[in-house]
């Protein structure tokens, strides 16, 4: 094509699609049914992972539960059937694990069914500074929340591609978007995440499989219990999050096909700012929003849990 054509044909295309996410702020899009749809969940047994599979239940969703926590899933599958699941399954599977994904992904497979909607939530966190994170956790730490999203996809996205029908979400953190003191390994394993997912997003476009979508979700912290003794410095303007709240958004974000979901919304705002601004005037935001100490009071999840 003439280049002269092909650059008026992207800016007008341009104009036409800032046109219309302005028109989706105004009014939101339609909702998709997800009645049916078999959606697995990774890291169920617990906080945000619990609380999709409760809200996918009363949506009339199949239910594929997946966990290291036995007790925790038992917990979830009851709490999925009082919710109205017709049918909900649970998995123990150490995502760490890639030949424990595949064996269990197979298991999936002959006994539910092919993964129409796949969300990586499983998530851990050491909160230490890099030189005293020890190193056989900051490989835990990447097997969890990176590289186990490349066996999920590996195991369940073939068969989206064939029926040209999926949705592919991965549950990130604000931390992929920007490095934050004391969760160096966290970062880069969010950071990873994010690009990963975009990455396949690019792949399913430039194969023209428009039915599988990608929704990457980067949430600010979360009162779920991972981030224990982690304190907001200025709560009115950017909160810790409520998981209930949080688990909304996303089902919200999935059936409208959003690709990427920012939580709460003054992070599009920051982000906008970062990507501009100058390393010192970044600095200056983050300590103004105490991001740069928020993680010395960090506690984490207890150990029982």
């Amino acid at each position: 094509m003439n280049f002269f054509l092909e650059t008026l044909k992207v800016i007008v295309l341009l104009v036409y699609y800032l046109l219309e996410s302005l028109v989706f702020l105004v009014v939101p899009k339609r909702k998709k049914n997800v009645s049916g749809e078999i959606v697995l969940i990774t890291g169920a047994g617990s906080g945000i992972g619990r609380l999709l599979a409760v809200k996918f239940a009363s949506l009339g969703a199949t239910l594929v539960l997946w966990d290291i926590n036995q007790e925790g899933l038992n917990y979830t599958l009851r709490l999925a059937k009082e919710n109205g699941a017709g049918r909900v399954h649970s998995y123990i599977c150490d995502c760490s694990k890639r030949q424990d994904v595949y064996r269990v992904a197979d298991q999936v497979k002959k006994e539910v069914g092919d993964v129409s909607i796949l969300i990586n939530n499983a998530g851990i966190v050491i909160g230490k500074r890099f030189l005293d994170s020890p190193d056989s956790l900051v490989e835990k730490t990447m097997e969890v929340n990176t590289m186990a999203h490349f066996w999920t996809y590996k195991a369940f996205l073939p068969a989206m591609i064939a029926a040209n029908h999926g949705h592919l979400v991965s549950i990130a953190s604000s931390a992929g978007l920007c490095g934050v003191s004391q969760l160096s390994d966290y970062c880069a394993s969010k950071f990873a995440a994010v690009g990963f997912a975009e990455s396949i997003d690019m792949e399913m476009r430039t194969l023209r499989k428009t039915g599988v979508k990608t929704t990457i979700v980067c949430p600010y912290v979360i009162n779920t219990g991972m981030f224990d003794g982690v304190k907001a410095k200025w709560p009115r303007v950017l909160p810790l999050l409520d998981a209930d709240y949080v688990a909304e958004k996303i089902i919200t974000a999935v059936r409208q096909n959003q690709e990427m979901l920012l939580i709460p919304r003054i992070l599009y705002v920051l982000c906008f700012l970062k990507s501009f601004l100058s390393v010192k005037a970044t600095v200056l935001l983050l300590d103004y929003f105490g991001s740069l100490e928020i993680m010395n009071p960090f506690k984490g999840r207890p150990k029982k849990e």
